[in-house]
């Protein structure tokens, strides 16, 4: 007689949850996008971080990445928005309710094209939700033609050169008031994993710029936003290593110098640095470092500044700690003698 075999014990995390929670719906993108790459991280962080994912919202706007949110997080509140609109409707979220962590995924089209105003208020107003490009250089959902980020010279499949010059996310990100910007590939998984870390400990706007091939249109020959292409130009600035709050801090010097930089909720982002001094805490060193690799064929990834002190849109509002969208009439809506008083000073 057969045995019963016991199966092992589901890895919980330490809220006590299983991984299901945090996985979605099965991916209807091309096999090999590199959009799955980054929804398999944003899963894997959260479950190991323990965010309660019914106390995350979860946002995009139109494109192939913007089906991205289908595919995580399961039990989070979502909400698809308009092409390049997806900025104002999580603004007007996080003001309805701020208590909850605000992830908002986005295509290089979607944001540097039809969504870029509504990207560059984002920015001035630092609020604080997790904005992740997830940027390949195309629109891959209307048959592959150059988006704003595409490089000089850059080749489509057809032989068609692109001779405009790019848009690049995270200069713009860092000079407008974004206060945590990096930039990553989505096949580092180890690299993706800490910047994605340190974002939800931050306390602040966190642009991710993310090159993620294209494998039906721009994962070619010629194309520098492929997977051989990152492969073979990669550079990183420094090996990044995330220390959850919960955690023991422990310094190790061994491997080069050592930068600790606390966040919002008390975790440390720990900085190695490898073969560029670059402090990323330096807001004039992270725009002159971009502005010098633009010649270069170099793409450099990690943390390129971050501001863990500055306000947030919630601070320079002075909101309140209850959610807006729960206080009761009686305390947002102003009385009659108030209104009777503001058209007085009008007439």
């Amino acid at each position: 007689m057969a045995t019963a075999v016991t199966p092992p014990p589901k890895k919980l995390n330490r809220i006590g949850l299983d991984v299901l929670p945090y996985k979605g719906g099965k991916t209807t993108l091309c096999a090999g996008c590199g959009h799955n790459s980054i929804s398999e991280r944003i899963v894997e962080v959260f479950f190991e971080l323990g965010v309660e994912p019914w106390n995350v919202m979860k946002f995009s706007g139109i494109g192939c990445s913007s089906k991205s949110p289908a595919y995580f997080l399961n039990q989070a509140h979502g909400f698809n928005t308009v092409h390049g609109r997806a900025p104002a409707v999580a603004t007007g979220a996080m003001l309805a309710n701020h208590t909850l962590k605000g992830l908002l995924v986005t295509g290089d089209g979607d944001t540097a094209s039809i969504g870029i105003g509504q990207f560059i208020h984002l920015l001035r107003r630092n609020v604080p939700l997790i904005y992740i490009i997830e940027d390949n250089g195309v629109y891959g959902l209307t048959k592959g033609q150059f988006s704003a980020t595409a490089d000089v010279g850059s080749k489509l499949k057809t032989g068609v050169v692109n001779a405009m010059p790019p848009i690049d996310c995270c200069l713009m990100a860092i000079e407008l008031g974004a206060t945590f910007v990096a930039r990553s590939f989505s096949g580092d998984k180890k690299q993706l994993q800490s910047i994605l870390k340190a974002a939800i400990a931050h306390n602040g706007l966190s642009v991710i710029d993310v090159v993620s091939p294209c494998v039906t249109f721009n994962d070619h020959l010629g194309s520098t936003k492929s997977y051989d292409y990152m492969k073979n130009h990669d550079e990183p600035l420094h090996a990044v290593d995330f220390v959850p709050f919960y955690e023991d801090i422990v310094v190790d010097i061994e491997e080069g110098s050592v930068q600790d930089i606390e966040m919002g909720d008390g975790s440390t982002l720990r900085i190695r640095k490898l073969g560029k001094e670059h402090d990323p805490t330096d807001k004039l060193a992270a725009l002159k470092l971009i502005h010098e690799t633009e010649a270069t064929e170099d793409v450099l990834t990690g943390v390129l500044y971050v501001n863990s002190k500055a306000q947030n849109f919630m601070d320079r509002l002075n909101v309140v700690d209850r959610p807006l969208g729960t206080l009761p009439q009686q305390m947002i809506r102003p009385s009659r003698e108030v209104l009777e008083k503001v058209m007085e000073e009008l007439r």
